[in-house]
């Protein structure tokens, strides 16, 4: 259960830390592939915090809420991986048109 913990404290920081960056970014593709790597830490973070919640407490409403929170994760994750994915290509061909404009 400790690890669960260390995973959901290290996730939340990866959150910050691609939002962050996200904000201070100013290439408009590069701020999108910025906000899916979030979108796919806070998708893993609020997962992670569900099955966390199934080792609390052995109540019914216990498992739906952890279901629920499992399930809108898993929805967050794979929507920003799919963004991820898409948006990797443009923003590196982005970064690129930006170091040779250097």
């Amino acid at each position: 259960m400790s690890v669960l913990v260390v995973l959901i404290v290290v996730l939340f920081a990866f959150y910050l830390f691609y939002k962050t960056k996200y904000i201070r970014s100013n290439r408009p593709v590069e701020k999108k592939w910025l906000s899916a790597k979030s979108s796919i830490a806070l998708g893993l973070f609020v997962s992670i915090f569900g099955i966390n919640i199934l080792f609390i407490s052995q109540l019914m409403m216990t498992y739906i809420v952890a279901a629920l929170f499992i399930i809108y994760g898993g929805f967050f994750t794979w929507i920003g991986f799919k963004k991820y994915k898409h948006y990797l290509p443009f923003a590196i061909q982005e970064a690129e048109l930006y170091e040779a404009q250097k």
